[in-house]
């Protein structure tokens, strides 16, 4: 967060439409701004204390409904792009954050981080199909709606992030020298 607030100048009162966050990640920045978080239904958890004015909205962030072009300053998104589903629905996500927001922050994990984040396993994506397989049919009688989340994990590369966001920058997070994200961003 520290890294967005500062390639994309954060200031009191922007008006920032979070796609499939959390009001705990926007706790750590001071300024008070104005955020509407947009989540499926019944994924937000809306009790969080926070300095923020934020609005909660349900709907779907590949066809965001009863918004206008550029009615915010900035759309954000971390982590989501690789849970909307297949390569349409991804380009479609990126259609509506380029729409809706003057500037963006779009955030997606790399596949080349040691850790997969979604399920803490090493080199998740460098198992051969059959394994993640097999890994996946075993979690399922124990942790069926995790599961779900890791099945419906499609990676994003950072040359589709290119393509997805043209006029982006893209930024790499990296720890230790190795790619853990990738950003693509652009401040207006």
């Amino acid at each position: 967060m520290q890294k967005f607030c500062e390639i994309l100048k954060i200031r009191e009162g922007q008006r920032i439409l979070d796609l499939g966050g959390q009001v705990a990640i926007w706790n750590s920045i001071d300024a008070k701004l104005d955020i509407t978080i947009l989540n499926l239904p019944g994924i937000a958890v809306t009790s969080l204390p926070t300095h923020h004015n934020i609005s909660f909205v349900e709907g779907d962030a590949c066809n965001v409904t009863g918004m206008q072009r550029d009615d915010f300053d900035i759309v954000f998104s971390n982590s989501v792009i690789e849970h909307v589903g297949p390569a349409d629905f991804r380009a479609r996500f990126a259609g509506e954050v380029r729409r809706l927001g003057k500037s963006y922050w779009v955030q997606t994990p790399s596949r080349y981080f040691p850790i997969e984040p979604h399920n803490g396993m090493p080199f998740w994506w460098f198992y051969p199909k059959w394994l993640r397989a097999a890994l996946i049919r075993h979690w399922k009688r124990s942790l069926p709606a995790w599961t779900e989340m890791v099945e419906g994990t499609d990676i994003v590369s950072k040359a589709e992030m290119r393509r997805l966001f043209p006029e982006a920058e893209i930024y790499v997070e990296r720890f230790w020298g190795i790619p853990k994200s990738y950003v693509a961003y652009l401040a207006r």
